[in-house]
């Protein structure tokens, strides 16, 4: 294995959405850096079973409906 080819590895502290910090090896930064976080498992919808706000609430299909319901093929 090469010397002196990998970053170096020091412990950091991370804190999460609610304040809350830990402490963790990490390459990022240097020892002893604090990096916050502004998405996390918290806070984040893809782990608190949010959901995305729907611009359209009718439906494609409703809307098109609604608009060119009237329209036909016959002569």
């Amino acid at each position: 294995m090469k010397n002196d080819i990998h970053p170096d590895y020091h412990t950091i502290k991370v804190q999460m959405t609610d304040g809350t910090v830990f402490e963790t090896r990490s390459t990022w930064g240097k020892e002893g850096d604090l990096m916050t976080l502004d998405i996390d498992p918290l806070a984040h919808p893809a782990w608190t079973g949010g959901r995305g706000s729907m611009l359209d609430s009718g439906g494609q299909v409703a809307r098109f409906n609604k608009r060119f319901g009237g329209l036909t093929l016959k002569k």
